[in-house]
């Protein structure tokens, strides 16, 4: 029994009449009543009837309230979002596979994340993705197919701020939208996906993973397969030569790119680091990271109090010891930063294994001290992965800090 409308178990009929009777009084608010929309609640359980009415019963009662925090059901007619991620923001839904379900296009490379987040808050992200799920997609539709277009996925786009709102973004699917996903393609993958995709698979349930098929270089003749060649844009091997001016495309599949400084609302976003130290006059300090295997990523982010600090990243071959900048190799040119006044961020794909140093430079300041706020993390590629929860693992890594003169 597939747990839908017309094949249902004895069982699943069951847990529909019961899961039915016990939210009666709330009905009247949902924005559908039927049983496709309430199968997606209970839809893929192995629990008890009676246990899976009560567990589903109080997600639901959340996800009330969750529409009327955010305002859900006017959303569309009282909000809208800001001009720079109407413009700037690609993706959009358009066309129907072979079953009937919408197609939501997501474009990843030539979307600007920092450039978004300087101009516009990160509720406005949020209740975007909240009013793309509010309108209507036609008479019970229980879910749509996914195609996210990685080409150009880079360094920029796995920026901590930005990666973070994504997760709460999928984590408000999973709590509010359950079911809605039908299938995800993942195409043009490039070597950097699978770290990307280590960051935020642990806001998705073990069902929603097994949804998601990266495909690879026969992507075109698979995604033929699932949708018809008059449903699909040409630019992915279909006959939609105009998707954005076809009247079946909700939103705009836009290829864009980096957003005018002219948007900008703010010249930093905000950050909890997660250390502290003080670089002293005349001094600087080196933070150690092992790194084993090639291909881990090293990302930062820092703050200085009080005037600039100079920073580089350089590559020695021990652990342990300590070496002056000039007896290291220069990975990343040194410079200074006025991180007192704009936060600085950045990653690094470390090539080759050896102890990477990042060394806060302090030596040009004869009489000022520098208090730096950071936040290091090395991403591990997806063979070193050793847990989904946050993409780092002490087995890998080891840092340490020293200061010298």
């Amino acid at each position: 029994m597939s747990g839908r409308v017309g094949d249902l178990s004895p069982k699943q009929a069951e847990a529909l009449e019961l899961f039915r009777e016990r939210i009666q009084d709330v009905l009247p608010q949902l924005p559908a009543q039927h049983d496709h929309f309430l199968l997606r609640w209970l839809r893929g359980s192995k629990k008890h009837v009676k246990l899976l009415n009560l567990i589903f019963s109080q997600f639901f009662f959340q996800h009330l309230e969750f529409r009327k925090q955010m305002k859900v059901d006017t959303i569309t007619t009282d909000w809208r979002p800001p001009e720079v991620i109407e413009k700037y923001l690609s993706g959009g839904m358009c066309g129907y596979d072979r079953e009937g379900s919408p197609i939501w296009y997501d474009v990843i490379g030539p979307v600007d994340p920092k450039g978004l987040f300087l101009s516009a808050s990160k509720q406005d992200f949020i209740k975007s993705k909240i009013r793309d799920c509010a309108k209507p997609l036609g008479s019970n539709v229980e879910s749509i197919t996914m195609i996210y277009d990685v080409e150009g996925l880079g360094l920029k786009h796995i920026w901590k701020p930005a990666i973070e709102t994504y997760g709460e973004i999928l984590q408000m699917f999973e709590d509010n939208y359950p079911e809605g996903l039908k299938r995800l393609f993942v195409i043009k993958a490039p070597k950097l996906f699978p770290v990307a995709y280590n960051l935020v698979k642990h806001f998705l349930c073990e069902n929603t993973r097994l949804k998601i098929c990266i495909l690879g270089a026969n992507w075109q003749e698979v995604l033929l397969k699932y949708i018809d060649a008059e449903e699909l844009p040409a630019i992915y091997g279909g006959k939609l030569t105009d998707p954005d001016g076809d009247p079946r495309c909700r939103t705009r599949i836009n290829h864009v790119g980096p957003v005018p400084s002219s948007y900008y609302v703010r010249d930093h976003v905000k950050v909890d680091y997660e250390q502290c130290m003080t670089v002293s006059r005349g001094s600087s300090q080196q933070l150690d990271y092992e790194i084993l295997a090639p291909g881990c990523i090293l990302r930062w982010q820092f703050a200085s109090e009080g005037a600039d600090i100079g920073f580089g990243v350089f590559l020695k071959t021990k652990k342990g010891e300590w070496k002056k900048a000039g007896q290291m190799l220069e990975v990343l040119p040194s410079q200074r930063y006025n991180a007192h006044l704009v936060p600085e961020d950045g990653s690094l794909t470390c090539e080759h294994p050896g102890v990477y140093v990042l060394r806060f430079d302090n030596t040009y300041s004869l009489f000022q001290a520098k208090r730096i706020s950071f936040t290091v993390e090395v991403l591990l590629p997806d063979q070193l992965q050793s847990s989904p929860t946050n993409g780092k693992s002490s087995s890998h890594v080891h840092a340490e800090g020293s200061s010298h003169l």
